[in-house]
């Protein structure tokens, strides 16, 4: 290891977070330390040399001492919960979301961390029928109280913005990633497109905006080693309709009428068939399409992939297009 920054990721055991304790690991020798910490123990087989495994609880409040034992100074804050486990505590996700996050925070305070690097989610816009055609990292942050994501993304940025103007020594960056996409990515939102149909809403052809997460983990990276501050959201180029991704997948696009998919949903959701309820149409309706303006023409990080190229390449390594 190297004489540079000692980084804690959290959620280190999750999709993004392995990929970005590799991508570190890969500039050990630029770092003094990388503490991989996730609720989660990483197997044996699949640790990487350089890196120190840590399993525990992120609300845990001997975290200030796991920062201490490690000398952390920068922290890659990646720990949330897109989907809850079954049978997981209600509280859970508000718990490593919310809470969670404030305990990273008083952590970083209590050993003088100076650079915080956080994930957010583009969810945290909201879902919302006046939302702008592209969204602006100056638009407001609404969430949906009835998507805890979204509710849960919300009041984390807020928290991070108090913290920003109360402890201006801790520089931090903040990404609002879109859609997520790689060869191997499951994720909610992925899943709309492994079924047999590809589902819209009447009337409503909001689109999707992708981003791969190579480029995600780029920038998660790059920010370990630079001083840039702010908020910037993460896409590629351009944008998907449902229309033209049942189209590139060569299946069915089911529009139905808005009233009639609540309707099917909180059936479904009574028989206890999905965890979705009727409130779930907002998500297929109002979509949140994230400009990415700011990261190339401020960050100066332009994405490898747009996202229709992101889609390809995630939708080729399913399976999901043909030869």
């Amino acid at each position: 290891m190297g004489l540079g920054p000692a980084v804690l990721v959290t959620g280190a055991a999750g999709y993004v977070g392995r990929l970005c304790v590799a991508a570190l690991a890969e500039r050990r020798q630029e770092l003094s330390a990388i503490v991989a910490l996730d609720w989660a123990e990483t197997p044996i087989g699949e640790r990487i040399d350089g890196v120190s495994y840590e399993q525990g609880d992120i609300c845990d409040p001997g975290l200030t001492e796991l920062f201490r034992r490690h000398g952390i100074d920068t922290v890659i804050h990646l720990a949330s919960i897109v989907r809850a486990p079954k049978g997981a505590p209600a509280d859970l996700a508000y718990r490593v979301d919310v809470l969670g996050t404030k305990n990273v925070l008083d952590a970083c305070e209590a050993v003088g961390a100076k650079r915080l690097i956080v994930t957010s989610s583009g969810a945290a816009y909201g879902y919302h029928p006046d939302n702008p055609e592209w969204l602006d990292e100056e638009d407001p942050l609404r969430g949906n109280d009835e998507f805890e994501y979204s509710k849960h993304k919300r009041i984390v940025e807020g928290m991070l913005a108090e913290w920003r103007t109360s402890h201006p020594d801790l520089r931090q960056i903040v990404f609002r990633p879109g859609t997520i996409v790689g060869e191997d990515v499951h994720s909610p939102v992925t899943d709309l497109f492994e079924k047999p149909v590809i589902l819209g809403i009447v009337g409503s052809d909001s689109p999707f905006v992708f981003i791969w997460d190579r480029d995600l983990v780029t920038c998660l990276v790059d920010a370990v080693f630079s001083d840039r501050v702010g908020v910037y959201n993460q896409a590629g180029d351009g944008a998907l309709t449902p229309r033209e991704i049942a189209k590139m997948l060569g299946k069915p696009y089911v529009p139905l009428p808005a009233g009639l998919v609540k309707s099917l949903l909180w059936a479904l959701k009574k028989l206890g068939l999905t965890e979705n309820g009727p409130e779930r149409v907002k998500f297929l309706r109002y979509r949140p399409v994230l400009s990415n303006r700011r990261l190339k023409e401020e960050l100066g990080y332009v994405p490898e992939l747009s996202s229709r190229e992101a889609f390809e390449r995630y939708a080729r390594a399913r399976g999901l297009l043909g030869s």
